[in-house]
């Protein structure tokens, strides 16, 4: 099967008993978010920005179980913010599973390791030797962290344990040097990197959640499926990166750029996925076929973003994910007091002009899964790629020269790096490269140019050219 077959089940279950009793509008998902707080600034990414006076904010954890019992989505995807931050993400994602649901944790990948180190101290023994051993050679721990692990667990929280019913859902956005430009920090990729390589060691379940920006190339996309297939990660969620109001802001205050640069239109993003579903069958993409369909402009579908509702800490964010017109007090609340048909793009006819270039899956993907705009043979096609073979692990893909960012000195810094002791000339070159906020070509070329963000790292290692540049 290409999905876990009691996680296929549940959904399953869930759509035939609301369809059984012809509730008009449910939840499929849960998207969680208990803060908004991050430790990076990704390029593209209005959360930070459009909470700037509440990042300090949390949902108690009482709120946030009780949220998931009230929508009842078979799964919840804790968001935020970066999730696990969170003080009490433990006890949280330990509450979800108790109450029968799917979790999946959204990471930028930079604290995993810790936690599953966590995780091996509070399950050590003897038996765990072999495979500190094994994390040990493959560079994945220390061996002041293997230490710390066999010291044991010094509390009697919850850790975040392999559980058939949870994922980790970590960030990707493209191969090394894109990925790190876009969330704005070198290493970062690396990082995520090794993160999967220990929870797959350990018996996680994992995923990579891409969004797509307009300078994204393709040819990347499919190299950075092949690369993680080859470590046999478990499934990919992708999207189309949409220009929604709190990213658009930040994108010209505080980056100087214009939206319409780096965001897809309806065309483009077409366009991006026209092989979506030659990478369905070659990996394993979450996401009906439908939904794929839509994405490569082969139909139509209507918008039932109420399916994957918000829930955040000022309530229930209407009318999506990414658009923000309101906070509810209740779900319910939220689904009957929202006017739903004054959203989405119906006939290629935009009923919001927001609403205009959006093909994001928290909108369409539940319409693929609901028989939303329903057409003959979709039910098949539907349980054919779920209980159809999963693709095998892409072995060739050990070969795609992933790392092609910093870890050979070509990161989106280097060229700064570099200009600070470095002749007069080179520095002039760089400090007109970086002020006009533009790649070095040669870097654009090896790593595919995927959104240019500023970044606080440039603005310091700028400042420390200056100087120079003017003695």
């Amino acid at each position: 099967m290409r999905f876990p077959l009691a996680l296929t089940a549940k959904i399953a279950r869930h759509i035939i008993k609301h369809k059984v009793r012809r509730t008009p509008k449910f939840a499929l998902v849960l998207q969680l978010e208990p803060l908004h707080t991050c430790n990076l600034t990704c390029t593209g990414c209005g959360r930070i920005r459009e909470y700037s006076t509440s990042l300090k904010d949390m949902m108690s954890l009482e709120d946030c179980l009780a949220s998931a019992a009230e929508c009842d989505a078979p799964m919840v995807s804790i968001c935020g913010g970066e999730p696990l931050i969170y003080p009490k993400i433990e006890e949280l994602v330990a509450g979800i599973l108790e109450q029968g649901r799917i979790v999946y944790i959204c990471t930028n990948g930079m604290f995993m390791r810790k936690k599953m180190r966590d995780y091996l101290a509070g399950i050590y023994g003897a038996a765990l030797e072999p495979k500190l051993a094994k994390l040990l050679e493959d560079k994945l721990i220390t061996a002041k962290e293997a230490d710390e692990i066999r010291k044991g667990k010094k509390d009697n929280r919850p850790t975040i344990a392999p559980s058939k019913w949870q994922y980790w859902n970590v960030h990707i956005d493209g191969l090394e040097y894109t990925h790190d430009l876009i969330v704005e920090r070198e290493g970062v990729f690396k990082e995520c990197v090794e993160a999967i390589k220990m929870a797959k060691l350990l018996g996680y379940q994992v995923a990579t959640n891409t969004t797509v920006y307009k300078e994204t190339e393709v040819k990347e996309l499919e190299q950075m499926f092949e690369f993680f297939s080859s470590m046999e990660v478990d499934g990919h969620t992708i999207s189309p990166g949409y220009e929604y109001d709190a990213a658009k802001k930040d994108m010209v205050k505080r980056l100087h750029k214009q939206p319409e640069d780096f965001f897809l239109t309806r065309k483009m993003t077409r366009a991006k996925f026209a092989k979506i579903q030659e990478w369905g069958e070659r990996f394993t993409i979450f996401g009906t076929p439908v939904y794929q369909e839509f994405l490569a402009g082969k139909r139509e579908l209507t918008c039932t973003a109420w399916a994957i509702p918000t829930r955040n800490i000022k309530g229930w964010k209407a009318p999506c994910y990414l658009m923000t017109d309101g906070h509810y007090g209740h779900y319910h609340e939220m689904l009957e007091k929202v006017q739903w048909d004054k959203y989405g793009v119906v006939d290629g006819v935009a009923r919001d002009p927001r609403c205009e270039n959006c093909m994001v899956h928290c909108g369409y993907d539940p319409s693929g899964a609901l028989g939303t705009n329903y057409q003959s043979g979709d039910t098949w096609k539907n349980i054919k790629y779920n209980f159809g073979a999963k693709p095998k692990p892409y072995v060739a893909g050990k070969t795609v020269n992933a790392f092609n960012g910093v870890s050979i000195g070509k990161g989106h810094l280097a060229e700064a790096k570099a200009a600070i002791n470095s002749p007069r000339a080179a520095m002039n070159g760089a400090q007109a490269a970086f002020s006009r906020r533009e790649e070095p070509h040669d870097h654009a070329n090896e790593g595919g140019n995927c959104g240019t963000g500023d970044t606080t790292q440039r603005d310091e290692l700028l400042a420390k050219i200056a100087p120079k540049k003017n003695s």
